[in-house]
């Protein structure tokens, strides 16, 4: 190895070095992926809710099943029953069971970006959206309307591009509305009313509905991030404390348990750069010590077969000395062996029943047999014959070889 290639190699390394050491001591990208799980501590996880919840209720239960195999047992279930997520989307039959659940005295709290279009259509409600101005971007302005509750105070997220709201037409009676959200300076971006509302309450047989279209008023960064903590004590403030309280672990965006290994692996800083150093040494010795030593091995053709060619150069020599006479012996040989092999004869005899037990068995009629072995006889009765009368023999006993398959 010369000297000029050890210091080209030396130079590698330093900055590969260099470029990993920049990497290491980068600062963490924020995780901004909406999970709502519980125990995540990204900005769009909800530790810090299932934390405040924990020791304001008594009787706190995660449900980490879905609502169908959770409500199995209804009866033996009381309280509120709580989904928090970027999207709740329920089947039509878990959805009855839950209503069922609710209509008995509890209570069901949903916050969702979106809701399924048949619980709108049994609580008999619509969704629009809301756009903020491109002056104002994500902007949305969040109130809760009771005034012990905030003073109505206004509560500004700046992470949506979008909110969802009930549309005050379809808002059927008796609804209580308990949150509302506008845009900033919502009399320039939008049309029509300059509060629209989000959360709402509305009684369901013996319990209660609660549904806000801003399931982010639970993650950590809301609650964080200056007062902001007031509006969702607020909405919490809803639910009994007496009662239990379940909150749902199914229907999350994020994942709670990670399953991969190298998610596990990678996670830790540690294990991660080491993982990149022990990949960056193997590409090294693949580049300067993984060369192959021996010689490349040569490729030996097998040999053809060369019995096609040696019967078609045979017949040629036969067919141009005009030796008609011996190739048509050897073609009526040939024909008499294919018909005991294929046909199962231990001899062939040229009588009428034989010629009636091969019509049988190769699909032929009699006279169509027996006209074939008289053409045979009349060539093998010859001590010459011509060019027209070889062909002939070649071409019956062809068509009848065809005719015996199927074809």
């Amino acid at each position: 190895m010369g000297k000029r290639l050890i210091k080209y190699i030396i130079l590698i390394v330093i900055t590969v070095g260099a470029l990993l050491l920049a990497q290491y001591n980068k600062p963490k990208e924020i995780n901004w992926l909406p999970s709502f799980v519980n125990d995540h501590k990204i900005p769009y996880g909800t530790k810090v809710f299932n934390e405040y919840v924990q020791e304001k209720f008594k009787n706190v239960k995660q449900v980490n099943v879905p609502p169908f195999e959770f409500l199995a047992h209804q009866d033996s279930i009381n309280g509120t029953y709580v989904f928090i997520n970027n999207d709740v989307t329920f089947g039509e039959v878990e959805l009855h069971r839950i209503l069922d659940w609710t209509s008995k005295g509890n209570s069901l709290f949903i916050a969702s970006s979106s809701f399924e279009q048949p619980l709108l259509d049994t609580l008999k409600l619509e969704t629009n959206n809301l756009y903020n101005s491109f002056e104002n971007g994500k902007a949305y302005e969040h109130r809760l309307v009771n005034p012990q509750l905030g003073n109505n105070a206004a509560f500004t997220f700046e992470k949506d591009s979008y909110t969802t709201y009930f549309t005050q037409d379809s808002l059927p009676g008796p609804i209580t509305v308990l949150g509302t959200v506008s845009a900033k300076n919502d009399s320039v971006s939008t049309k029509g009313p300059s509060e629209n509302y989000n959360v709402i309450r509305k009684k369901y047989g013996k319990g209660e509905i609660i549904l806000s279209t801003f399931p982010k008023a639970f993650t950590n960064y809301f609650i964080l991030k200056d007062h902001h903590k007031e509006y969702t004590a607020g909405l919490i403030s809803y639910w009994d404390e007496s009662r239990s309280l379940y909150l749902d672990n199914h229907y999350k965006s994020g994942k709670s348990i990670y399953t991969s290994p190298m998610y596990i692996f990678l996670n830790i800083r540690e294990f991660k750069w080491a993982y990149y150093l022990a990949l960056l040494g193997v590409l090294l010795y693949v580049v300067f010590e993984g060369k192959r030593k021996q010689r490349a091995i040569p490729v030996i053709e097998p040999l053809k077969n060369q019995t096609l060619a040696f019967t078609r150069t045979i017949a040629d020599m036969y067919y141009e000395s005009g030796e008609t006479k011996a190739i048509a012996k050897h073609k009526i040989d040939y024909f008499l062996d294919y018909v005991r092999n294929h046909f199962y004869f231990q001899s062939i005899e040229k009588t009428e029943d034989f010629y009636q037990n091969l019509a049988s068995r190769s699909s032929h009629e009699m006279e169509e047999v027996e006209q074939l072995f008289n053409y045979i006889n009349q060539i093998e009765s010859k001590e010459t014959i011509t060019d027209t009368e070889l062909q002939k023999l070649n071409s019956l006993i062809e068509k009848f070889k065809k005719k015996a398959h199927g074809n």
